[in-house]
């Protein structure tokens, strides 16, 4: 008889390609994942996977296989939580990917009192700055910052995220301020490595306007960028939900150049084409209210 668990070990390894991440996803030491994969495959009378000591692969059989494990898998996902929704219960596991720095400095105050309320909730925070595939890497969504762009997501805003450009008092008495888009080519930018391009980008009365200025540093860690400003570094472009504090306190001057970054969200996103389940719109709704609109963190 085929069983709901060497279903669920076979779709979690076919995502992840190996044993061990599929484990760790599902809580479940590599020896009990792999015997259901090897009870799913005595059942189905045909091998899956091809393993060896360096690779795992999908067979032919298992390639088909897997379009309807993967549907057995999220239905009977969805009528749990339908059952769990309609007795007003949030119960099972969510699995989330989000950014470092915001995950650090607000996601993580707003999901703890959400947790406290839903006490049978089993969430699995993953922090990364990379963009991540939402069905390949197993989470049921991400929590993101920047322009919302990939047509295979289904994204929920959660709050605008407003950008400013700014700089060490220090640093603007020992090179000026910049006016325009032309002077602030001649500072020295710190980039976010991320987006992939020393660059930052505007919105001008004519359309788009790319400034390219001198490189000071490029690093991948919004903190950091944050730190290498106040330290006379150079200008940064940076979020307000990381440069707010800094911008109170006078650690960092911002700047007025006449041009507004391009619009970008704090959003919640999953697959398209699955329903969202019903803690996933709870903890958006919850996140919503907890950053404000405006959010909170405007300075």
């Amino acid at each position: 008889m085929m069983k709901l668990e060497g279903i669920t070990a076979f779709v979690a390894v076919a995502e992840s390609r190996s044993i061990s991440e599929a484990s760790r996803r599902l809580n479940l030491s590599k020896s009990v994942v792999s015997d259901r994969l090897s009870e799913l495959e005595r059942v189905l009378g045909t091998t899956l996977l091809h393993r060896t000591t360096r690779s795992l692969s999908l067979t032919e059989d298992g390639s088909a296989f897997l379009e309807r494990a993967v549907r057995i898998v999220n239905e009977v996902r969805d009528a749990t939580d339908d059952m769990a929704e309609r007795r007003g219960d949030l119960k099972g596991a969510l699995s989330l990917s989000a950014p470092v720095t915001f995950g650090r400095l607000h996601l993580g105050p707003a999901l703890y009192p959400f947790l406290l309320q839903n006490p049978a909730l089993e969430v699995s925070l993953d922090m990364d700055d990379r963009r991540v595939d939402v069905s390949s890497a197993g989470f049921d969504a991400v929590v993101r910052h920047g322009p919302i762009v990939d047509s295979r997501l289904m994204a929920w805003k959660l709050a605008p995220s407003r950008r400013l450009l700014v700089a060490s008092t220090d640093y603007l008495e020992q090179h000026g301020t910049p006016h325009n888009a032309a002077e602030l080519e001649g500072h020295r930018g710190i980039f976010y490595t991320n987006r992939g391009v020393a660059d930052w980008r505007f919105v001008g009365p004519n359309g788009a306007v790319i400034v390219r200025a001198k490189v000071a540093l490029r690093v991948n860690h919004g903190d950091m960028i944050r730190d290498a400003a106040v330290a006379g570094l150079g200008i940064a472009l940076l979020p307000t939900f990381i440069a707010g504090p800094a911008i109170r306190d006078g650690s960092l001057t911002v700047i007025d150049v006449g041009l507004q970054a391009e619009d970008e969200f704090i959003y919640i996103a999953h697959s398209e084409g699955r329903r969202p389940s019903a803690k996933l719109r709870a903890l958006a709704d919850h996140l919503r209210k907890a950053f404000g609109s405006p959010p909170y963190w405007e300075p």
